[in-house]
């Protein structure tokens, strides 16, 4: 999912942003949702701290509960996040080259009394292109390693027996787990995972085709599963049809 994040203390504009993203949002299929803040307070924070969704940042440079420009630097530098797109939504235009001066990777700096709806349409655009483009990834600590993993070398994801524990199966045979539950996970990953069953989760992308006799699906790798739901048998088999 993508979550927009909206900081703006005039509550007029803080509207018309989020009404140009439901309607630029409106030409994809991707999931998202707005949040939106006057300040940043603590509420905002606790949203930089959350990691399963990937933000895209609407920052002002001055509200009357702090600086965009410190939050930019608490997004990256505190919490070390730079995957997540900020953009800079101000009419103080005298901090154009100071934002960029202080190497916070901002897709854009917008000035407010200056075309700022036409603006603001196209770093969407951008926005969206490097969202495709970026290499994603599953990003935890399980036992004090911290592991990053790209998605596109997950096959699929099972949840183990009797616990809150799920092992990640890779496309090299690696077997990794991961504590939390496949409900908590999936909300990790995009669009190219599917759930197929309480217990499992499968890369679409690495389906190599279906035996519907014995309702197990194979892998590009290899791998194969039986996990699969009776709600879920006919959108595979459509699935793997498209493919071929």
């Amino acid at each position: 999912m993508i979550k927009f994040v909206i900081c703006e203390d005039e509550k007029v504009l803080a509207a018309e942003y989020k009404n140009e993203i439901d309607k630029f949002m409106m030409k994809y299929d991707y999931e998202y949702k707005c949040q939106l803040f006057t300040g940043y307070t603590k509420e905002f924070e606790e949203t930089v701290k959350e990691d399963q969704d990937y933000k895209i940042y609407l920052l002002d440079i001055k509200t009357n509960e702090g600086s965009g420009l410190d939050a930019a630097r608490m997004i990256r530098e505190q919490y070390n996040d730079w995957t997540s797109l900020i953009i800079i939504i101000t009419s103080y235009n005298e901090y154009k080259y100071d934002a960029f001066g202080k190497r916070l990777m901002l897709v854009d700096f917008i000035n407010k009394l200056d075309k700022c709806i036409e603006h603001l349409q196209k770093t969407l655009e951008i926005c969206i292109k490097l969202y495709d483009t970026r290499l994603k990834s599953l990003k935890f600590v399980y036992k004090n390693v911290i592991h990053n993993i790209d998605f596109r070398h997950i096959v699929r994801i099972e949840k183990e027996q009797d616990s809150k524990r799920c092992t990640i199966h890779l496309v090299n045979k690696e077997e990794i787990p991961y504590q939390g539950t496949i409900s908590s996970l999936i909300k990790k990953l995009d669009e190219r995972f599917v759930k197929i069953s309480r217990s499992s989760i499968i890369n679409l992308d690495q389906v190599e085709r279906y035996d519907l006799q014995n309702n197990v699906i194979e892998f590009k790798n290899g791998d194969v599963t039986n996990e699969i739901s009776r709600d879920m048998r006919k959108g595979i088999i459509e699935y793997v049809r498209s493919l071929n």
